[in-house]
């Protein structure tokens, strides 16, 4: 099994064992106990390069701080050490959330297939969050959220082209703030060719990008105070992000077959 051991299997099963231990009380919930059930459940055993690699996921928790030394203080420091309040968000969440980035990848890549572009984005973007740097992160993810309204943007160019009709000049406009809102136009003048469950998912996730996801990139990218972004705003633009994909590769699909 070891020879099939990967970083994200290593982080996946790290995580699964934070998440039972720390459900059973500060004596198992112990550096020590923790990380030989992981290293057990990965069969890494006496395998010296496998085990850094153990103990640097290890530390990864405590450096984006998901876990935090010491259980009270009578117990303040190692071995023991507790889940941080971002933890137990993560751990509720555990396949999905941001702060797990193999597991959000995952999940992601398992939804939709992301052009080369936006798919690099958001990798950075998950990587600029769990190394706290949220300014980062922001960018990161308008970055990747603007490459999917481009690429949809693409597809309706050409199949507009393809009927004979004629492209509006907005959507080929070098400013992205014009090319959504031509872009948002023109879908929302066909909306009822649309069938109901596209039409709700248009109406629901693609102000996300115009507002939210757009909203906090802008903030980080013209900042007008020392912290234009939290945390949560950043979180927040990457639990959206999935859904914005899914519905760009859905509207670009009904595009090429429906839209007329």
């Amino acid at each position: 099994m070891a020879d099939t051991v990967t970083g994200e299997r290593i982080r996946e099963v790290l995580i699964e064992v934070v998440d039972e231990f720390s459900k059973q009380g500060p004596g198992y919930f112990q550096e020590g106990a923790i990380l030989r059930e992981a290293a057990t459940r990965l069969g890494i055993r006496r395998q010296a390069a496998l085990e850094q690699a153990l103990l640097t996921a290890w530390h990864d928790q405590f450096r984006e701080g998901q876990l935090a030394w010491g259980f009270d203080l009578d117990n303040p420091n190692a071995p023991f050490c507790h889940v941080t309040t971002k933890g137990r968000e993560t751990l509720a969440n555990m396949s999905r959330d941001p702060a797990n980035a193999d597991g959000y990848m995952g999940h992601l890549r398992a939804e939709v297939t992301l052009n080369a572009v936006a798919d690099s984005y958001i990798a950075e973007a998950l990587e600029t969050y769990n190394t706290n740097c949220f300014k980062a992160t922001a960018v990161m993810v308008g970055c990747a959220a603007e490459s999917l309204t481009l690429e949809l943007r693409d597809t309706l160019v050409a199949r507009m082209k393809a009927l004979g009709k004629t492209v509006p000049k907005k959507l080929t406009d070098w400013r992205i703030r014009t090319v959504t809102m031509a872009l948002k136009a023109e879908l929302d003048s066909q909306k009822s060719a649309m069938d109901v469950k596209l039409r709700e998912a248009h109406e629901a996730y693609w102000p996300a990008f115009t507002q939210q996801i757009r909203a906090v990139r802008n903030e980080a990218g013209h900042p007008i105070s020392v912290n234009p972004v939290t945390d949560r705003a950043v979180h927040a633009s990457l639990l959206i992000f999935p859904e914005l994909a899914v519905l760009t590769d859905k509207l670009r699909a009904w595009m090429g077959s429906t839209y007329s």
